[in-house]
């Protein structure tokens, strides 16, 4: 595979991009679990293009779900948000990829991620943001990790955000079975009594992704469930 700045890569091609982010720390099972949930967001979803990142009407895109994210700096490689020829360096001390993801170091990262239970809150107050500053177009994407809804933090951001109808508002959460604390009827249960329009669907399986993540939900917030193997089977 030749690696340019401005290549674009297909699905094919990412396995051997993560190849190229060596070192130790790599959370190896935390970023294969994202890898297909976040193609297809970027593939055929999210209306972001490199060409697009300071526009205030595009979709906006939170890795909450921080640690490890080689997926998704291979995705952002291959759609041309930086140059593949950075992944080497994942992870060095004057690399700009870090174990956790640094929104004034990537292009293309809305935020700073890696501490858990951050990133639904910071979805809500940038979805709010969004809907005072009279922008209804854009939608507000966030990745959250199962585990992760083992912070309170979370529930208080999903209890507001299903009564203000923040129906701009997305959610993935990827689930590979590390949650310490189950959830009675499982995790799209917790959404859908806060209010949330939810769905659970194969992790892996991009047309059940691509058809949850395009439902229409009108009045409510959203949450998709991918279900990927297990962390520790």
């Amino acid at each position: 595979m030749t690696i340019t700045a401005d290549h674009r890569h297909t699905y094919a091609d990412l396995p051997q991009l993560m190849e190229l982010m060596t070192g130790d720390e790599k959370h190896g099972p935390a970023a294969t679990s994202t890898l297909d949930a976040l193609w297809v967001l970027y593939d055929r979803v999210l209306r972001v293009t490199p060409e697009r990142m300071d526009d205030p009407g595009r979709d906006r895109f939170l890795l909450s779900k921080g640690h490890g994210p080689m997926a998704y700096y291979a995705v952002l490689a291959a759609k041309g948000f930086l140059p593949a020829a950075w992944l080497p360096g994942f992870g060095g001390y004057d690399s700009p990829l870090g174990h956790h993801p640094d929104r004034v170091l990537v292009p293309g990262a809305e935020i700073g991620s890696g501490s858990l239970g951050h990133g639904l809150p910071i979805a809500v107050g940038t979805a709010l943001g969004l809907r005072a500053q009279g922008l209804d177009d854009p939608s507000v994407w966030v990745m959250v990790g199962d585990a992760e809804l083992d912070e309170g933090s979370n529930h208080e951001a999903i209890a507001f955000a299903g009564p203000a109808g923040l129906d701009r508002l997305h959610t993935v959460v990827i689930d590979n079975s590390s949650a310490r604390h189950a959830r009675p009827g499982g995790i799209a249960a917790r959404f859908e009594v806060a209010g949330w329009s939810a769905a659970t669907v194969d992790g892996r399986d991009h047309e059940a992704l691509h058809a949850a993540f395009t439902a229409a939900h009108p009045g409510r917030p959203r949450v998709v469930v991918a279900r990927v193997e297990p962390k520790n089977p």
